[in-house]
């Protein structure tokens, strides 16, 4: 790798501090986009935690650098965290990496740097890839004001529920989602959001094969009842441009109208109760009553 010309890089931020933490991203498929800053950080701190110790030993490999390793992940982000932080307040220097992109985002490190600022200890981080922000950036939609969703429940009740909290919401929204919940997905939003809403579908970001689809989700329903969904996804999609409280479509409806209209957009009864309580401002147990009476 090539060296940074410049004749201030003495005096940046780049001399690695005894006990810190270091938030190291990764690539998120083109190895180019590792910085130099990343490697140096990685070749001179004491020990690297990683989310999966294999994958991110090729990574390792592949720079050419060898340092002891330790596992940190969802299912043991407690206690391996106490041990990596008494490590570092014992004096040690520790970078934390994910499989791609950007530790602590939608990621079990955001509670290794809670962790670090109840006890003292330093954290920094090392920018670089993101999917969700370079996905917005590519989308085509507005990038002033968003909203960070991460993954949807696989559980369709619950997704269902979450999407209905957000039919309203006028920033624009970032999803991630995995190929085979992909099309679930894309019918609840547009069973949620509508047919017109607009949805950047972004994936293989940074590789040869990257590709952006600009659709309505209509359109990309239709698109993907007929091509097979294939890598990780991220999705870009539209903010509502008026609010169903705005528009006040239920206004010369029934209750039981009402909660008919979102059974028959795909809500189950329980899902179209809450959602009709949300639009009139009042508790469920009203709207249920009244259903039931």
């Amino acid at each position: 790798m090539s060296s940074i010309k410049t004749t201030n890089l003495e005096n940046e931020k780049n001399k690695i501090e005894k006990g810190m933490l270091y938030l190291v991203a990764t690539p998120i498929g083109n190895l180019a986009d590792l910085s130099e800053r990343a490697v140096k950080v990685l070749s001179e701190v004491d020990f690297v935690a990683a989310e999966d110790t294999r994958n991110s030993m090729k990574l390792l490999s592949y720079l050419g650098i060898s340092k002891p390793m330790v596992s940190y992940f969802e299912h043991n982000k407690r206690e391996r965290g106490e041990v990596i932080v008494d490590r570092l307040k014992a004096g040690e220097s520790c970078a934390l990496i994910t499989d791609a992109g950007t530790p602590a985002i939608s990621d079990p490190g955001e509670d290794i740097v809670a962790l670090c600022a109840e006890v003292g200890v330093p954290v920094t981080s090392i920018p670089g890839a993101c999917a969700g922000i370079i996905a917005l950036t590519l989308s085509g939609l507005p990038t002033g004001r968003f909203t960070f969703e991460g993954f949807l429940s696989a559980n369709k009740g619950e997704r269902r529920e979450r999407l209905s909290e957000l039919e309203n919401e006028k920033r624009t929204m970032i999803f991630h989602e995995a190929p085979h919940k992909l099309r679930a997905t894309l019918e609840d939003m547009k069973n949620t959001f509508g047919g017109d809403r607009k949805i950047a579908l972004c994936r293989e970001l940074t590789k040869k094969n990257e590709e952006v689809l600009r659709l309505t989700l209509e359109g990309a329903v239709e698109y993907y009842e007929k091509n097979d969904p294939r890598g990780e996804y991220v999705l870009i999609v539209g903010g509502a441009t008026k609010s169903k409280k705005e528009d006040c479509f239920f206004e010369n409806m029934s209750i039981e109208e009402h909660v008919n209209f979102y059974i028959s957009n795909g809500l189950s009864k329980m899902d179209a109760i809450k959602s009709c309580a949300k639009d009139r401002g009042v508790h469920k147990n009203i709207v249920y009553k009244e259903i039931c009476n």
